[in-house]
């Protein structure tokens, strides 16, 4: 298991836009790892594909607004300020703004992650 720090600076640019494209196949697993993949970042916030193989970690950090998950594929563990959440493909979470947060991949799973700057 390794551990994971999001930076929300690194990566791609973006994804083509005005092109169809599956979340769920727009990023892949990758054993033993965390892949991203930024779909759309500017001043404003971020949106951001995540695949995590079983039992990688995001480890617990804030953030200065707020960050909605959804999960896409798979199972997670999401604990904010201590309060564990189990979420599978198709449930979402909005974690707070400045509140300490981490996710598990209980299983392998991927999510979309947008962050909203304001």
């Amino acid at each position: 298991m390794s551990e994971y720090k999001f930076n929300p600076n690194s990566g791609s640019k973006g994804f083509p836009k005005g092109e169809k494209f599956s979340f769920s196949e727009s990023v892949a697993y990758a054993d033993g790892s965390i892949v991203s993949k930024i779909l759309l970042r500017n001043e404003k916030g971020n949106v951001t594909l995540f695949a995590f193989d079983q039992g990688e970690v995001l480890s617990e950090h804030t953030a200065p607004y707020d960050a909605i998950v959804q999960v896409i594929d798979g199972k997670s563990e999401v604990v904010i300020d201590g309060k564990s959440h189990v979420l599978v493909a198709g449930e979402s979470i909005i974690m707070p703004a400045n509140i300490p947060h981490a996710l598990t991949a209980v299983e392998r799973f991927k999510m979309l992650l947008i962050m909203i700057k304001g």
